[in-house]
C-alpha cells in the first residue's frame, strides 16, 4: 500500500493528513518541531469560519470554498456556530454601508439587536450579522487534529523529511520558498489578552478608521484580538505601533478593553501567492500544498481536498496550479 508523507504539521498538513485517512490512505508526518505549539504559525491564528465577512477584501474562491469548512472542521473539533457581528462607531457607519455591500450574507441589526446579541456591546447603533458563520479555537483545533492522527495509526516523525521522498506532500510555508519561488511572507501580529470585565459570545469586528479589529472570544474572560497585514517580513517582534492601534481599538470597542491584561503577543509570516490564493502544485514526486495567506483554518479543508483527489485519484481541482504543475 502506498505510504504519503505529509512534511509540515501546521493546519495545511494536519487538514491533507486527515483528508488522506479519512479517503483510507496511510499516511506519515514529518514535522522536526514535534506537535503544535508556539513554534506554527498556524498557532497564531484567529479561528474564525468567516467566508462573507472575508468576502469584503478577498476573491470569489474564498467565498465560496470557504463555505464547506465550517461542516468540515464540525466533524474534527468544537465549532461555536454564533455568527459574526460587524460593528463601527457614528462617526464610521460609512464604513458599514460599503463593507454591506462587499459582502454577503447578511442581515442589518440595530442597537437594540446589538445589546440583546453581545450585551457588552451597548454604545453602538448600527451593526451588521453574519448568521451563518462560526469560529473555533485553533489551538484545540490542531490538538484535537494530531490526536486523532495518532489515533488513527498515523506516525509523525520529529525530524526533518528525507531527501528525494517519494509520494511527498509538501505543507511547510515559507520553508518551501527554495522550491516555490514566487511565495511571500506576510506578517501578522496578535494579541491574546485577558478581560473578565467583557463578555463577547462570537467573533466581533469593528470597522475602526487605522485599523479593523477583530475580536475572538476564547473563554473565561480570554480573547484574541487581531490582526495586522503588514508587506514585511521581519517576524521577529511586534510593532509599536500595531501594538498601540490594536488596544485603542480593543477600547473603543468596549473601554473595559483598557484594564485588559496582555497575555501573550503573536508574531507570524503568513505564505502567500501573488494573488493572496491557495495553490497545489505537482513537481516531479512531490506535491506542494502552500500559499493559505489569512485564511488558514478557512481555506485548509478545501486545500486538504484538492491534495487528495489530485494524490489519490489524480483528479484536478480548482486550486491545481497547471501553469506550473
Amino acid at each position: 500500500m502506498t505510504v504519503w508523507s505529509v512534511i509540515g504539521a501546521g493546519v495545511a498538513g494536519l487538514a491533507v493528513a486527515s483528508e488522506l485517512v479519512a479517503r483510507g490512505a496511510k499516511v506519515q508526518v514529518f514535522d522536526p518541531g514535534g506537535p503544535p505549539g508556539p513554534h506554527g504559525c498556524s498557532w497564531w491564528a484567529g479561528g474564525m469560519l468567516a467566508p462573507w465577512c472575508e468576502f469584503e477584501n478577498a476573491e470569489e474562491p474564498v467565498l465560496r470554498l470557504g463555505q464547506n469548512a465550517i461542516d468540515w472542521w464540525a466533524g474534527r473539533t468544537r465549532v461555536h456556530r454564533r455568527g459574526t457581528l460587524v460593528v463601527a462607531n457614528s462617526r464610521d457607519l460609512p464604513d458599514l454601508r460599503r463593507f454591506a455591500r462587499r459582502t454577503e450574507g447578511l442581515v442589518d441589526v440595530n442597537g437594540p439587536k446589538i445589546t440583546e446579541l453581545e450585551p457588552d456591546l451597548n454604545s453602538f447603533s448600527k451593526g451588521l450579522l453574519f448568521e451563518a458563520e462560526a469560529h473555533l479555537d485553533p489551538r484545540q483545533a490542531l490538538r484535537d487534529l494530531h490526536r486523532q492522527l495518532c489515533d488513527q495509526g498515523v506516525v509523525f516523525h520529529q525530524k526533518l523529511a528525507p531527501p528525494r521522498l517519494e509520494n511527498a506532500i509538501d505543507c511547510r510555508g515559507l520553508h518551501a520558498r527554495e522550491v516555490l519561488h514566487d511565495l511571500r511572507g506576510v506578517k501578522g501580529e496578535m494579541l491574546v489578552i485577558r478581560c473578565p470585565d467583557v463578555t463577547l459570545t462570537r467573533p466581533v469586528r469593528l470597522l475602526h478608521p487605522r485599523m479593523p479589529l477583530y475580536i475572538v472570544p476564547r473563554g473565561d474572560g480570554v480573547y484574541m484580538l487581531g490582526a495586522t497585514m503588514i508587506e514585511s517580513e521581519d517576524s521577529s517582534r511586534i510593532t509599536a505601533r500595531s501594538m498601540l492601534e490594536l488596544l485603542s481599538a480593543a477600547y473603543a470597542l468596549n473601554p473595559a478593553f483598557g484594564e485588559a491584561e496582555v497575555l501573550e503577543i503573536g508574531v507570524d509570516l503568513r505564505p502567500a501567492f501573488p494573488d493572496n490564493l491557495p495553490r497545489i502544485r505537482r513537481l516531479g514526486h512531490t506535491i506542494y500544498a502552500n500559499g493559505l495567506y489569512r485564511h488558514g483554518y478557512l481555506l485548509a479543508p478545501a486545500l486538504a481536498q484538492g491534495v487528495a483527489d489530485l494524490a489519490l485519484d489524480n483528479k484536478h481541482s480548482e486550486l491545481v496550479d497547471e501553469d506550473r504543475a
